[in-house]
């Protein structure tokens, strides 16, 4: 990384007022605020309290310009890109609007997080669709063992890109010439590697990807955008429509027409009037990923847990059970060692955030973070493992 980089980085991490006082390792649940958001998400309300203008045409201004950004950071074009309230949204519109008939197959991984497994499972309630789940092995899902259990009636694969639990990060191209071998519908969580992991959802040819922001995206809670591609759109059939799913050219004094054609756009697909406080928050974060890049992040996040990694291998008390495989790694490092979720409440005690999933604990290292977070983190475990 340049030495210009580096500085912005540097820089970037003065706009997190969190900094000067305790060490996030948690942007995998929720990422913190920055100045900025906060700044932006108070200017809305100011002017909502003093209500002195109409300004509800500032929320369709700032979703489109939001659209475009999206679509900037994952390779898609604005239209592509439509406006949620979380990962599930996106979720939805795959599961309940792309075509399949009863007793076709989802293809879903056996570690799934559950947002996706219960879309599917309301979808085959539904919709008289099969859940096909695939065996993992050590937690691990293979593209040998998605290949072998894709059957006849199989028409969609839906995963995770980087799983919540240990950071494994799905290989999309090897998925995605899967799912173009065997006509099969690419559907992706993309939530815990958008912001943090460079991907191009065109080159790639996915067909949905779908992506909360509140996690490293550091937006409010109860946001998100989805990702449609062109040869899928005009298949899919939602179970939801909005009033704001047709162009009003906003002209919102003349409503009395009622046959307005659908936005030949993934916008078609949000529902209703924006929850305008988290767009504002929204804008203000994204406009530090434009500014940084997702690969300058992915660099800086890796670069960090290399050192903490390092500490871990050579450490006999404590067990890395992330994978490091370079194509699977992700900016999610999980280590374990006996009493592990004793040694997580230390942590947190010590001003040290982050959490255990599944037998180990999870450390989310994200742009905020610098060498001294690491380096504290290092001192406490070291203090805990001598006291064992």
């Amino acid at each position: 990384m340049s030495p210009d980089t580096a500085a912005k980085f540097a820089e970037t991490r003065k706009l997190f007022p969190h900094t000067a006082h305790s060490v996030y390792f948690n942007s995998a649940s929720y990422g913190p605020f920055s100045t900025p958001l906060k700044e932006a998400v108070e200017s809305n309300i100011a002017i909502r309290v003093d209500c002195r203008e109409d300004d509800s045409h500032d929320a369709f201004s700032t979703s489109e310009a939001l659209r475009a950004d999206y679509a900037s950071l994952i390779g898609a074009e604005q239209h592509q890109v439509g406006i949620g309230l979380n990962t599930t949204h996106g979720l939805n519109v795959a599961m309940f609007g792309l075509p399949m008939q009863p007793g076709d197959e989802v293809l879903i991984s056996d570690v799934e997080f559950p947002a996706l497994y219960y879309v599917a499972r309301a979808a085959a309630e539904t919709r008289g669709v099969t859940i096909k789940q695939i065996k993992s092995v050590d937690r691990r899902t293979t593209v040998e063992a998605i290949e072998q259990a894709i059957g006849p009636k199989t028409r969609m694969l839906a995963i995770s890109w980087v799983q919540f639990f240990d950071g494994y990060k799905n290989d999309l191209a090897e998925l995605a010439a899967l799912c173009r071998k065997h006509n099969l519908y690419f559907v992706v969580d993309g939530i815990q590697g958008m912001g943090v992991e460079p991907v191009d959802v065109v080159k790639l040819g996915l067909d949905v990807f779908s992506s909360g922001c509140q996690k490293w995206m550091l937006s409010p809670q109860g946001c998100g955008f989805f990702y449609i591609a062109d040869k899928v759109f005009d298949s899919i059939k939602p179970p939801f429509m909005s009033w704001l799913g047709v162009d009003w050219g906003m002209n919102f004094s003349d409503l009395f027409y009622f046959d307005k054609p659908y936005f030949k756009a993934a916008r078609k697909f949000e529902i209703g009037y924006y929850a305008v406080l988290n767009l504002m928050g929204m804008k203000a974060s994204v406009e530090i990923f434009k500014e940084l890049g997702i690969a300058n992040i992915q660099q800086h996040n890796h670069a960090l847990i290399d050192k903490l990694t390092a500490y871990l291998n050579d450490h006999p008390f404590y067990t890395v059970t992330s994978s490091l495989e370079e194509k699977h790694r992700s900016s999610i490092l999980t280590f374990t060692c006996k009493d592990y979720a004793l040694l997580q409440k230390r942590l947190v005690r010590s001003g040290i955030v982050l959490v255990h999933r599944e037998g180990s604990i999870r450390a989310s290292i994200h742009l905020f973070n610098d060498d001294s977070d690491i380096e504290r983190l290092i001192g406490e475990l070291d203090t805990f493992a001598d006291e064992q």
